[in-house]
């Protein structure tokens, strides 16, 4: 539902919802964009698509974000703590970022990108996108309450930003004319027997969901991966099962009618740029 009659700062933004491992999805849809000759102008993610954007915004094709985390375990990314806030650090995802991710700052980074992560002691979506605080802020979005202790960013603590804002389309929707959203995040079914991992998850998934439905309404574009909501948020061990998800999804998604309207759009936005661009060349060129 691109708005009319208004300037925009951005002509296409893409917004990542969370996920837990169902982001790998994220990766795979990326791919189909990519395909279509999409290039985004800016990114909004929460926790996993705060994970699979950050990189995106870095340069990193999808494939060689999957080529970073396969074969990984959960616990390479965590630091057992004494259960006082949350089972688990996230020092080592935070390690995990400063060594792989080339920009140090927002401002580095090849795409302008939003994270968003919930300020816990005044129950508020944050969103960091400026300054030196790029890996804080991506760990801070993927703080899963109870599970991961709030991560601290100038003594105050932050955690998942899917709490409030799950699907972070309205972020940058007055700012975009058109935005894709990619939702992971369906509904997990009720398991067998449950037991408190299980309990954990589909509590996180309720409350992630309710703030879901708002945010898909704002999408020109939405691409919904279904069939993953069996996989646990920390199962890292059907990455490629949950990223060949993503890509079906978002290929038939974008084969619609009214999708590749949309994506024809941008094609001549960016003949249009690159014409504007020539002249101001030839210009600056006749001046020397």
């Amino acid at each position: 539902m691109a708005l009319m009659g208004k300037n925009y700062d951005y002509f296409l933004g893409y917004a990542l919802s969370g996920g837990g491992a169902k982001g790998f999805a994220h990766l795979g849809a990326l791919r189909v964009l990519d395909k279509c000759g999409l290039k985004p102008d800016i990114i909004v993610g929460t926790s996993a698509g705060a994970l699979a954007g950050v990189f995106y915004a870095d340069g990193y094709h999808p494939d060689e974000i999957a080529e970073l985390f396969r074969k990984r375990e959960f616990k390479e990314f965590v630091e057992f703590t004494i259960p006082r806030t949350g089972f688990f650090k996230n020092m080592g995802l935070h390690s995990f970022l400063k060594k792989n991710l080339r920009a140090k700052r927002f401002e580095e980074l090849q795409i302008p990108f939003c994270a968003t992560a919930t300020d816990w002691n005044r129950a508020s979506t944050v969103i960091f996108s400026n300054g030196d605080e790029l890996v804080d802020a991506v760990v801070a979005s993927c703080s899963v309450p109870v599970v991961f202790s709030p991560h601290m960013i100038h003594n105050i603590p932050y955690v998942d930003g899917g709490l409030l804002k799950n699907f972070p389309v309205s972020v940058i929707r007055k700012q975009c004319k058109y935005v894709i959203g990619i939702n992971v995040s369906l509904m997990i079914p009720p398991a067998g027997k449950d037991n408190i991992r299980t309990i954990m998850e589909r509590t996180f998934n309720l409350m992630s969901n309710s703030n879901t439905l708002f945010d898909k309404a704002y999408c020109d574009i939405l691409i919904e991966t279904r069939g993953i909501e069996k996989f646990s948020m920390f199962d890292l061990h059907n990455q490629e099962t949950i990223m060949e998800a993503g890509y079906h999804h978002a290929a038939l998604k974008m084969s619609e009618k009214e999708s590749w309207k949309i994506v024809k759009k941008c094609h001549r936005h960016y003949e249009l740029l690159r014409k504007v661009r020539s002249q101001i060349h030839y210009f600056k060129r006749g001046k020397s």
